[in-house]
Formats: structure tokens, sequence, C-alpha cells
């Protein structure tokens, strides 16, 4: 049998394309880049004898591309701008290194400054806390998240270790005060109580550790992050000294523009907020489909729109992606009991929840 011309089994010709006859700028351009990657691989050979602890970042400069590209363990990268709340060295920053480790980060005093780094452009990434397995959710996120127009295309988690942190040269019989912000020294209690320390309230555990090695008392320690104590000169005089070993911090990633991720794929999380009609069990029945459809809702949290009573508005995490045929129904019937519904984001689920 023959198809259009062709026996059956046989497969078409196929035209050769003539090998490209390499140029001068061709062979200039590939020998500069094989210059470059001699003088990386001597200097990664010099850095892993001499620091074997730091991890090597380079920066090559190619005279025919205009960007710069951070090379990590030669991987190139385009570096990013990460804005985060706090002073440098709070968890914030610590937690925007876990997702990013070769970005350039923009401290900000408040959320909303973080968040409109990020909608000017300032920024190209937020990583802000959304909610602490101790203390509950951060309140001012949610009401500021469904109005700031950014998008969560990430979440990381990040263990909140505790650490004692002091003056060079000063010892754990030296310090009779400590200072750091209240939920930090509440999370120290036993410690504290242990050593009969002295407490002093800080506005933040990173300010706090900038203000201890500003001062130079031996007397006066800091909680804060290792993070903290590196880029402020302390020393570490105890580690771990949290009451509870369990203390962790979810963060989520921002962007202005949308980016899902792909459905069909590894485990996708999607957050979304709803508002219910003003009807009798309303909510009953708009989390019904949920239930019927197999989707397991990881998150659900009411909080007040406007000050009414009568308004109130729901921040929800389900698992599953919006194009899977149960996630699909179940929206479905939710929206029909709601007058309200976006989506705000659609994002790998973390492997370290």
């Amino acid at each position: 049998m023959r198809l259009g011309g062709l026996s059956e089994g046989r497969a078409a010709p196929v035209a050769l394309r003539k090998p490209r006859r390499a140029t001068k700028a061709m062979l200039d351009r590939q020998r500069e880049w094989q210059a470059g990657r001699t003088v990386i691989k001597s200097l990664r050979r010099e850095n892993s004898v001499e620091r074997p602890q730091k991890r090597l970042r380079l920066t090559l400069a190619c005279p025919r591309v205009k960007t710069r590209l951070p090379i990590v363990h030669g991987t190139f990268l385009m570096t990013k701008k990460i804005a985060f709340q706090g002073e440098p060295g709070a968890f914030s920053h610590a937690a925007a290194l876990n997702v990013f480790p070769d970005g350039t980060f923009l401290p900000n005093v408040t959320f909303e400054e973080a968040m409109a780094a990020v909608q000017s452009g300032a920024a190209d990434r937020a990583v802000l806390p959304v909610e602490n397995s101790l203390y509950g959710r951060i309140t001012d996120i949610h009401h500021l998240l469904p109005e700031s127009g950014l998008y969560i295309v990430g979440e990381t988690y990040l263990r909140i270790e505790m650490n004692l942190l002091a003056v060079p040269g000063a010892s754990l019989e030296d310090i009779k005060a400590v200072q750091s912000q209240p939920p930090a020294l509440g999370q120290c209690r036993k410690f504290i109580a242990d050593h009969n320390l002295r407490t002093i309230n800080g506005s933040d555990t990173a300010g706090s550790v900038r203000e201890v090695g500003a001062r130079g008392d031996r007397s006066v320690a800091a909680i804060g992050s290792r993070l903290a104590g590196e880029i402020y000169g302390l020393n570490l005089l105890q580690a771990n000294i949290e009451d509870a070993g369990h203390n962790t911090t979810r963060f989520l990633v921002m962007s202005r523009d949308k980016q899902e991720a792909a459905s069909g794929g590894d485990k996708v999380k999607t957050t979304f907020i709803f508002r219910v009609r003003n009807v009798p069990a309303a909510l009953y029945k708009a989390m019904g489909g949920f239930a019927t459809n197999g989707v397991n809702m990881t998150k659900l949290e009411s909080y007040m729109v406007g000050g009414a009573f009568t308004a109130t508005q729901f921040y929800a995490d389900i698992e599953g992606h919006p194009d899977d045929i149960g996630v699909q129904h179940a929206f479905d019937e939710l929206k029909f009991f709601t007058d309200k519904f976006r989506i705000l984001g659609v994002y790998p689920a973390s492997e370290a929840r």
C-alpha cells in the first residue's frame, strides 16, 4: 500500500542541511567563553582549598553580552532583587536566602513597603511571612495580599532557631540581660529563667542584634538568627535556646507577574479568597464541593472586610491545580454561593511542609 507516493513502512527522505562554516566572529566568541571557563575552574580550585566552608560565587562578564550573569556551580542564573520586611539578618532575610541564594536583597520597614517595591519594579520578588506554627497567622498579610495586585508564585518554610549572640570576648557568665523582640523573648522563657536574665524589648530580632553589637556591652546579649550574628559581628554563645523545637514560619514568594505552576506534574497548591453570600448555610454549601470532589483544603481562615460584621472574607489553600477536574467542579460549586472569588496564586507546594 502506498500513502501519498511513499511505500508503507518507509520513511520519507530527509534533506540534510549543509554544515555552516564557522566564521571568525564565531571562533572568537568560542575562545572568549573557553578562556572564561578556564579562569573559573582555577578560581574554584583555589577557593575549595582556602575556604572550603564557603560557597564560591563568581561573575563572568562577556564582551558581547550586556548583562552580567552570576555563575553558581557552573549554572547561569539571572540575579534577582528580593524585597523582605525587616533589617538585614531578619528571619525573613534568611527565608529569602533559602529561595534565592544568589539574589540581591532589599530590606523594608513594613510589609506594605516590601510589596510596593515589587509593584514599582524596584524588586523582582518579595518573600513575606504568612503564618507561624506557634503564633498562627500574620494578620497584616491577609489584609494586604488581596489588594496588593501581586501573585503568589512560591512558598518556603523556615525553622525558626533562636540563638544567643554577644559581642566578641563575652562569655555566657558575663551575660546579665538579653534583648530581642517580645515574641522571640517569649519563645525562650525557659532559657532566660534558668540563667536569671533581665529582658529588654527590641523592635525586631535583627535590629536587636545590630544594637547590641553597636553598644559593645559584654553584659548584654541578643536573641536572633545566625545570619544576623554574622552580619553584625556577634559571636554565637549558645544555639537553639528556644523552648519549642517545632517553631516554623511559612513564607510566600510574591511577584507582580502572573506565573502559574504547570498542571499534571509535581504537587501544586492553589491559594484563593472568597466571600460567601449572606444567606443561611452559604459557607457550609460552598465547602461541600471540595469534599464531594476529593479536594484537600489545607487552610481556611476568615477575616473582616471594611469593619462590617456581615462582610466576612475567607482566605484558603487547597492541594491541586485549577485545571484538575475535581478542583474545577469544586470551584464551580463555590462560585454559586459566593459574591466574590479570586485566585491569588497557583504554585509548587514546598517539600519542607
